[in-house]
């Protein structure tokens, strides 16, 4: 239970990784501003993955670790001055329901130095989910990362506007062209946005 209000901004330094959509998609449904690499020391707080602990230090408010481990694992030991997501999220219900509605006019994501609206936020993933050729069903693998708008709309926005979803892959060019069609084939990937 984090003590978030609408408007409060969050620093998420976190990759392009599932656990990050999720907080991408909390943030939204509450009114939370997702500051994506933003700095933790203007942020409300913050929610970081192992890598960039140090560098979150700097937020005064509440800060929440990631270990970004296979399954949602969690720290072997919580590093100091951080909740363990891992450890404080399986006490949660399932069940949310928003204090009160989401503005679609207030600040929802700033990224790149960019800050949209969660209206700017939906059309902007709407219209990249056409150019995209993205319809309901559709099936998206991307290697982009999440520190700029198009890496965030190809990995979360755009195939959530469609009615599709997205495979994550990190490392995405290391693979050949037989790695990353059987990537494509084992995933059953409809569009590639690389």
């Amino acid at each position: 239970d984090l003590a978030a209000e609408p408007g409060d901004r969050l620093a998420l330094l976190l990759p392009a990784h599932w656990q990050s959509a999720v907080w991408l998609l909390a943030c939204s449904s509450v009114g939370v501003v997702a500051d994506v690499q933003g700095d933790p020391a203007a942020a409300d707080l913050v929610v970081t993955g192992p890598d960039t602990l140090e560098r979150a230090r700097a937020c005064r408010g509440e800060r929440v670790a990631l270990a970004l481990r296979p399954l949602g694992g969690r720290f072997p030991q919580a590093p100091e001055g951080f909740a363990d997501y891992a450890v404080e999220v399986p006490s949660q219900g399932d069940r949310f329901a928003p204090f009160a509605p989401v503005d679609a006019d207030a600040p929802a994501l700033a990224v790149g130095g960019v800050e949209l609206t969660g209206a700017q936020l939906v059309a902007r993933a709407r219209e990249d989910a056409d150019a995209l050729g993205l319809v309901p069903g559709s099936r998206l693998l991307t290697g982009r990362t999440y520190d700029t708008w198009e890496g965030l709309s190809a990995g979360l926005f755009a195939p959530l506007a469609a009615g599709g979803s997205v495979v994550l892959c990190r490392h995405i060019g290391q693979l050949d062209a037989d790695g990353l069609a059987k990537r494509v084939e084992s995933e059953r990937v409809t569009n590639t946005a690389v």
